[in-house]
């Protein structure tokens, strides 16, 4: 196959812009991701300080938090300070090999924060729908299972968008018009043929909405059991509760696919709201899970 002299396998560098439209805001804009990124730190870092200290709180509910909060802090420190650092210093280039290991660990923490919310799901359903079998269900080789699940099965699902990636021609313009390395941020600069590149992210994007469909099904059970409750407070309760965690799956789920969903079909979106929506997913649910999960949670 030929390629032009314009094009390089393997360029040194990206430049990644930050928030196309917007670079004369750009100080403003980090500031509330500053700051959300402080508290997530603050917050997830004190539930795991909490659990670990706490042996009364070494249950399975607390064990699937504890790994939330750990894919929390990994996903938002995998990009937030280096997007900080193109807001504030103007630091917009980054190595080729940096930007794919970033692209990775992004789209693989959000399939474990999919995951690990799809097992929580699972927890409230023992817990609510059969309380009486919840420690013979739930047992530590059960837990163990699952941890696995959400470490390996969205790496093995991240890890072919590496060598997608790879496997591209670029052109020798490698401006990237996002914050931060997302997968078709990055293909769609290739004058190669891009077309398995969406293909498999669209299918990344069906496995995810997968996971939403059966959190949805298990929320639907847990509603079943709740409004059998005879006590109207202690429905009123569960309804509390399961509305904050509804609360926090929309808050990962829309902005990640709407994403995922823009790179392929929304060319009529404007690029600054495109990014600053993708920004989100990435900011806000490691804001808002200590709060709900930890705050809400006796």
């Amino acid at each position: 196959m030929f390629y032009p002299n314009s094009s390089i396998f393997h360029p040194a560098t990206f430049f990644l812009i930050g928030s196309p439209g917007l670079e004369g805001v750009h100080a403003w804009i980090s500031l509330p991701f500053c700051f959300a990124y402080l508290v997530a730190l603050l917050g997830n870092a004190t539930i795991l300080l909490v659990i670990k200290t706490e042996q009364t709180l070494w249950e399975p509910m607390f064990y699937l938090l504890a790994i939330l909060s750990t894919i929390d802090l990994t996903l938002s420190t995998t990009s937030v300070p280096h997007m900080l650092d193109t807001f504030w210093f103007d630091a917009h280039d980054i190595n080729f090999g940096a930007c794919v290991r970033q692209m990775f660990l992004i789209h693989a923490f959000t399939g474990m924060e999919a995951e690990v919310l799809l097992a929580m799901a699972f927890d409230h359903y023992v817990a609510i729908c059969a309380p009486l079998h919840y420690t013979t269900i739930l047992t530590s080789r059960v837990l163990m299972g699952l941890s696995m699940c959400i470490l390996l099965h969205p790496v093995l699902l991240t890890l072919p968008m590496i060598y997608l990636i790879y496997r591209l021609p670029f052109c020798q313009v490698r401006i990237i018009s996002h914050s931060y390395c997302e997968h078709m941020g990055i293909a769609k600069l290739s004058r190669g043929n891009i077309r398995i590149n969406v293909i498999y992210g669209l299918f990344v994007v069906s496995v995810l909405l997968l996971i939403l469909v059966l959190i949805g099904i298990s929320y639907i059970y847990i509603l079943h059991a709740v409004f059998c409750l005879p006590s109207q407070d202690a429905r009123l309760k569960a309804l509390s509760t399961c509305g904050s965690y509804a609360g926090v799956i929309c808050v990962f789920y829309i902005p990640s696919v709407f994403s995922f969903l823009t790179h392929r079909f929304g060319h009529n979106i404007p690029r600054y709201i495109h990014i600053l929506v993708a920004n989100l997913y990435l900011v806000f649910p490691p804001l808002l899970n200590p709060i709900i999960y930890g705050v809400k949670t006796k």
